[in-house]
């Protein structure tokens, strides 16, 4: 099993409700254990068109799916909620499911880049992976969840 942590936000319709959903579906997802989730965080958006305000957290889970595999289940819990493909990018939407680390990977494919490339730069990101796991350090960066919080 991998640890994997998993950015999760939503700021359209019942922003709360979508994300108990989301975190339900996760859970069922076979070969995924959803261990623990940081506080749910209400954020501003960056970038993008003019937005309400998100709800934003992050899920540790451990699953012993291949990165493709596991984002293959994010984008099936997106569609089922609501999410649909869209031209404009960081635009609103319902969901929002993202791999930021799959254990110590790095990954760079078509459609699939792990660590998450903006991950470092996304406050609203490092808060909750902080609460989760602040020694876990960046792969590609080598500092930890901590050092790249207080940087950010």
């Amino acid at each position: 099993m991998t640890r994997v942590f998993i950015g999760i936000g939503s700021n359209e319709g019942d922003r709360l409700e979508c994300i108990s959903r989301a975190v339900r579906s996760l859970a069922a997802v076979p070969g995924v254990r959803v261990a623990r989730m940081a506080t749910i965080q209400e954020t501003e958006p960056v970038g993008g068109p003019p937005q309400g305000p998100h709800l934003n957290s992050v899920v540790e889970l451990e699953t012993d799916l291949p990165p493709r595999a596991l984002l293959d289940a994010l984008q099936a819990i997106e569609r089922s909620l609501g999410r649909r493909p869209s031209a404009e990018r960081w635009g609103p939407r319902a969901i929002d499911l993202d791999i930021l680390l799959y254990g110590d990977r790095t990954i760079e494919e078509p459609g699939l880049t792990i660590p998450h490339p903006r991950l470092a730069q996304r406050r609203f990101v490092l808060e909750p992976l902080s609460q989760l796991a602040p020694e876990l350090i960046h792969p590609v960066l080598r500092q930890s969840i901590a050092m790249l919080l207080a940087g950010a």
